[in-house]
């Protein structure tokens, strides 16, 4: 399980202007702007880019495709963690083919699907294969974790199911989930752009990486990457958000 829900420190603006200054400078002695370019010219190459349609397809198109998989590995996952906990069987047949998915490096497994599908849904499969064994055996953990007390409790005073579903393992599956969308988010922006840049799709921030690469446009390199992590952090941020809503709502409930 993953055990940590949040970070123990959180970022202050101050350690921001720290590293910003440090990058500065490092790019003023090194003096070449293929090696590094300074913070300011990042802004500049992207307040340029901003400007093209192109860019905000690719950017649009990534951000759908990586959700995409995320959300369809999260729901997926939480309907097979729930047939395990309820079917020993089905668990056992889960077991060896969530080891392996967590086991073949994101490169292998882009190799392969490339060779049973285009590049256009690449970062969709590889975003739900990421994701897919973290919620799964965060949300497993959740339900083995209800309390055998409270299982008798349902039994004596016949609960229904809903009843049951709503106020017994959804209150010892949340936490667990919570702690996965920490990693399971951020993994997937990075699994997803990873497998864009060995697919290379017509529209793509992974392809855009790339092409940067490619023609040594290291300012274009900056800036995509840190609209990436921009993405990356305000979808966190948003399901995370949305996530303790919920919690929150059904808590109250109890």
């Amino acid at each position: 399980m993953i055990s940590t829900m949040e970070p123990k420190h959180k970022i202050k603006v101050w350690t921001i202007v720290f590293w910003l200054l440090v990058w500065e400078l490092l790019s003023l002695a090194i003096n070449n702007r293929i090696f590094l370019v300074s913070p300011h010219e990042v802004l500049i190459r992207l307040q340029e880019l901003s400007l093209s349609s192109s860019f905000w397809l690719s950017v649009v198109i990534s951000l759908t495709k990586i959700v995409s998989g995320f959300l369809l590995a999260f729901l997926s996952a939480l309907l097979s963690a729930f047939l395990a906990y309820r079917f020993k069987r089905i668990g056992e047949l889960l077991a060896p083919l969530v080891l392996i998915i967590k086991s073949i490096p994101v490169a292998s497994f882009v190799i392969l699907v490339l060779l049973w599908t285009s590049s256009k849904n690449l970062a969709i499969v590889i975003a739900f294969l990421m994701v897919y064994p973290i919620i799964f055996e965060n949300a497993l953990k959740g339900l083995n974790n209800t309390a055998q007390e409270k299982l008798e409790l349902v039994k004596i005073y016949r609960l229904s199911n809903f009843a049951c579903y709503r106020y017994l393992y959804l209150e010892s599956l949340l936490p667990f989930l919570e702690s996965a969308l920490y990693i399971a988010i951020g993994l997937a922006f990075k699994a997803g752009i990873a497998a864009e840049i060995i697919g290379l799709p017509e529209y793509g921030l992974g392809t855009l990486l790339y092409e940067s690469k490619l023609y040594f446009a290291t300012s274009d390199l900056f800036a995509y990457t840190l609209v990436i992590i921009i993405l990356s952090l305000v979808t966190q941020k948003l399901f995370l958000y949305l996530f303790k809503t919920l919690k929150g709502r059904l808590s109250g409930c109890v």
